[in-house]
């Protein structure tokens, strides 16, 4: 059963329900920017792990005799240190992809409060124990790939979750442009992450990790102490307020003389009426999810479109610094203007959708205008950074947002609104998968050319573009 956070309790009688609204979209934001936040310092550090070492001055008391490598950590000294990175990203995101089918079932059957909590304060965990390899001088690939699996597998508490709380506070209205806004934390957390883990990626880069770890453990911690998670909660919080107030023969609030002028408040009676039903409803089922309609196609474009996120997520710092000659710091921070274009691309998809009424439409005119962006930030132009940022995170953020809440939500489920954390997964999942093999084929490929990566992720963009009509 679902239980209050402890420190709402004594404020219940005194709040209304749009600042219960408001402060969920606040914490849920505040979540999945720590998410990423923690995500983000392993791409800023790849430039640091392996480096040009013939244009720094070598400490004469250092022992060894490669002068190519002596500035590099082991075992990403090599020359197959691309493929090894590709190894340590896809550890976290293969696990998350095939964790993300299994947490929605669970964030379907647990109470989210519980679930985010547990996930962030185990990310927490993993996060610092990347970072403490460098403290441990751990040279060890299986240690650094298992610590970002079981990371990956934690990580997926988070979206299915996330999703559900907010899905269960907002109606279809404004769910677009309202999302679209709260969806700009996986950038704000990528900002965060990059300047973080920047500050000390030059001196010390396993503070790089462990500060972003604590970060997530300590908002972990608020979750279990403030988050509520849906609308029913607040008729308990208000009942046991009543009820305590009622023995001691004191209303509970000006003007009210029984229970039923309490709940008359705008918004909550939504919530009673709807209260048994939900109460009553059994979670759907992974294969009643995968029909309701639209979810295979939006997942299929999620995977072409997170494939291109995700590859300039853990590729574009390291692009930057081999191509532009910047060092670890100045990279990491100029790949922070495409999550900043996210931020607005975002927004703009969830404003237009909401207008149009087309959420599919609104993908497809965005990806089909991103496939020339990629092209043209492939010749260098990194001004364009901000436009592809925009281009590329729009379709992702609404889809993995308004559009999850709206099939979540369908028709089709009459009634049954314990779908939403399934369905958001099962997108989420699927979007995973690509993002999974984006890193990995920049790994491989990158050697090649980086023109190369480039046509990938504009035939990425492509596809994602021709399976959402």
């Amino acid at each position: 059963p679902l239980s209050p956070p402890p420190c709402l309790m004594r404020l219940t009688s005194h709040n209304t329900q749009a600042l219960y609204r408001g402060f969920t979209l606040f914490l849920t934001f505040l979540f999945y920017t720590s998410y990423h936040l923690s995500r983000k310092p392993i791409s800023i550090v790849k430039s640091e792990l392996h480096k040009n070492c013939s244009t720094l001055i070598r400490p004469p008391n250092l022992n060894g005799t490669d002068n190519e490598t002596w500035c590099d950590w082991a075992p990403f000294d090599q020359d197959n240190y691309q493929t090894l990175f590709g190894a340590v990203d896809n550890s976290f995101l293969v696990a998350y992809a095939v964790g993300m089918f299994f947490s929605g079932i669970f964030g379907e059957r647990v109470p989210l409060r519980y679930y985010l909590t547990t996930g962030m304060l185990l990310s927490g965990l993993f996060t610092c124990l990347f970072g403490l390899g460098f403290y441990w001088n751990i040279h060890s690939i299986w240690y650094y790939a298992f610590v970002q699996a079981m990371n990956g597998l934690v990580q997926t508490t988070g979206w299915p979750a996330v999703v559900a709380c907010v899905g269960n506070w907002f109606g279809k209205g404004k769910r677009g442009f309202i999302m679209g806004v709260w969806n700009s934390h996986t950038s704000v957390g990528n900002i965060l992450g990059s300047l973080i883990a920047g500050i000390f990626v030059s001196s010390a880069w396993g503070m790089s990790f462990i500060v972003p770890g604590i970060i997530i453990a300590s908002t972990g911690i608020l979750c279990f102490f403030f988050l509520v998670e849906s609308e029913s909660l607040v008729r308990t919080m208000l009942m046991a307020v009543y009820e305590q107030e009622d023995n001691e023969k004191e209303p509970l609030l000006q003007n009210s003389s029984s229970s039923e002028e309490i709940f008359s408040s705008p918004g909550l009676s939504n919530s009673i009426s709807s209260e048994s039903t939900e109460e009553h409803t059994e979670a759907i089922s992974f294969c009643g999810a995968l029909r309701i309609p639209g979810v295979m196609e939006f997942s299929l474009c999620l995977l072409f479109a997170k494939l291109v996120s995700y590859t300039f997520l853990y590729w574009l710092p390291l692009y930057i610094s081999n191509v532009a000659h910047f060092d670890p710091k100045e990279a990491g921070d100029m790949s922070t203007l495409f999550d900043v274009g996210g931020i607005v691309g975002g927004v703009v998809a969830g404003l237009v959708s909401d207008q149009t009424g087309g959420r599919a439409s609104t993908c497809c005119v965005m990806l089909i205008v991103a496939a020339p962006m990629v092209s043209v930030h492939s010749h260098k132009k990194t001004g364009m950074l901000l436009v592809c940022g925009a281009l590329v995170n729009g379709p992702y953020a609404l889809i993995t947002t308004a559009v999850s809440a709206d099939l979540g939500t369908h028709e089709s489920l009459s009634g049954n609104s314990r779908a939403l954390s399934t369905v958001t997964a099962i997108i989420d999942g699927t979007g995973s998968i690509g993002a999974a093999l984006g890193p990995l084929l920049a790994g491989v490929i990158s050697p090649t050319g980086w023109n190369n990566v480039f046509f990938m992720l504009i035939t990425a963009d492509i596809l994602a573009c021709l399976v959402s009509f």
